[in-house]
C-alpha cells in the first residue's frame, strides 16, 4: 500500500509499505481521512520524544472496516464507519490502574509510537474504535480526536458561567477550544499574530480579537489558555491572569522548551496551572458533539489533500497558511 513515511527527523516521503495485517482484537481500516496537528510536525522535526523511526505518522482519523483480527467483538463487521481513537495505554501501569492512561508509563498512539493513517490502510485495537453516523463525513470523523483533545482540556481547566477566558492561538486547537468554552457559558477573546484567521473566531463569538496580548490594553482575564506550545505565547498568557486565576498549558510544546514564570506571583496571586495531555475518556463525547453540529466543523477544514501530497500537506500545516489540512488516502467524501 501507498503511506507517508518518515525515515528520520527531515526526511520525509511517499512511498510503498507493506499491507496491515490485524492481529488478536484488532481490526485493519480503510483510511478515508486523517488531519495534521503540531504534533506531526514534532515528529517529523524529531522533536516528539517517544517516536521511533522509520514510522508513518498520522492519528487524527477516520475510516471504514475492512478486516477483522481474531477474537474482535462481534459488535464490530467490516463496512463499519469508524473514528479511531489513537490511544494506546498499557492498562497495568500506576495511572493506568489510576484511571489516568492518558498519563501511562508506557503511553503509545497510533501515528505517533506505532504506523498511523497517512495511508491507505492501518491496523488498530477494536477497542480504539467508535461507530460514526452516517450523517458524518470522513473529514468529519477525522476531526473528532482534536475536538476529544479539547474536552478534555476543558474539563481539566474548569469552567463557570460568565467567566472570562483569553485562548493564544487561533489555529484548529483554540478555535475548537473556544467554541467549547462558549458552550460552557465563557466569554472568549481570541488572540492569534496570523491576523487573517482573528475573523473566523470573531464569527464563531468571541467577544474580542487581537493580533497580540499586548493589543487588550492591559485587560485580565479568569482563565487563559495557551493553544500554541510556543513559549512566549504562555508567558503573555500567564501575564494576561487576574489574581486567583487559572492557566492552561494545552499547545503541544518541544520537549526542550522552556518558559519563565513569576514563582512570586504564582504564590502571591494564588494562580493555579494546569496541563492537559491528548485524550482520556473524552472521544466518545467528541464523537456526539461533532456528529450533533455542536462543533462548527465547516469553519475549520481548509486543506484536503491526496496522500501523494503528504509533504506539500505539512508544509501548509508548517506555514499556518490554512487551519486544518487534511489528506484522504482513499481521496474523497464518504
Amino acid at each position: 500500500m501507498r503511506a507517508a513515511i518518515v525515515d528520520r527527523p527531515g526526511e520525509i516521503r511517499v512511498g510503498e509499505v507493506p499491507d496491515p495485517k490485524p492481529g488478536e482484537r484488532q481490526v485493519v481500516v480503510k483510511v478515508g481521512a486523517c488531519g495534521i496537528c503540531g504534533t506531526d510536525l514534532h515528529i517529523a522535526d524529531g522533536h516528539f520524544p517517544p517516536t521511533p523511526y522509520p514510522i508513518v505518522p498520522g492519528h487524527e482519523f477516520a475510516g471504514e472496516i475492512v478486516e477483522l483480527g481474531a477474537d474482535v467483538p462481534g459488535e464490530w463487521k467490516v463496512g463499519d464507519r469508524v473514528a479511531v481513537d489513537p490511544s494506546l495505554f498499557c492498562g497495568y501501569c500506576g495511572p493506568c490502574r489510576a484511571g489516568h492512561g492518558n498519563l501511562c508509563a508506557n503511553w503509545g498512539a497510533t501515528g505517533d509510537t506505532v504506523n498511523g493513517a497517512f495511508a491507505e490502510y492501518v491496523a488498530v485495537p477494536s477497542s480504539t474504535c467508535y461507530r460514526m453516523p452516517d450523517s458524518m463525513t470522513w473529514e468529519q470523523g477525522a476531526l473528532v480526536e482534536p475536538v476529544s483533545c479539547a474536552v478534555h482540556g476543558v474539563r481539566r481547566v474548569g469552567v463557570e458561567a460568565g467567566e472570562r477566558f483569553l485562548v493564544v492561538g487561533a489555529g484548529t486547537m483554540g478555535l475548537i477550544m473556544q467554541q467549547l468554552l462558549q458552550r460552557s457559558g465563557a466569554q472568549v477573546t481570541v488572540v492569534d499574530r496570523n491576523e487573517a484567521r482573528l475573523p473566523r473566531a470573531k464569527s464563531l463569538g468571541a467577544v474580542a480579537t487581537a493580533a497580540d496580548v499586548k493589543d487588550l490594553n492591559g485587560e485580565k482575564f479568569d482563565v487563559a489558555v495557551d493553544a500554541t506550545g510556543a513559549a512566549p505565547a504562555i508567558e503573555a498568557a500567564f501575564d494576561s491572569i487576574r489574581r486567583g486565576g487559572r492557566l492552561l498549558v494545552f499547545g503541544v510544546a518541544p520537549a526542550e522548551a522552556r518558559v519563565a514564570l513569576s514563582p512570586f506571583r504564582i504564590y502571591n496571586d494564588e494562580i493555579t496551572i494546569v496541563g492537559s495531555m491528548a485524550v482520556l475518556h473524552s472521544f466518545g463525547t467528541a464523537l456526539d458533539l461533532v456528529a450533533s453540529g455542536a462543533i462548527d466543523t465547516d469553519s475549520l477544514l481548509t486543506d484536503r489533500l491526496p496522500l501523494e501530497q503528504y509533504p506539500e500537506a505539512l508544509a501548509k500545516m508548517r506555514s499556518g497558511s490554512g487551519l486544518k489540512v487534511q489528506v484522504l488516502p482513499g481521496g474523497g467524501r464518504a
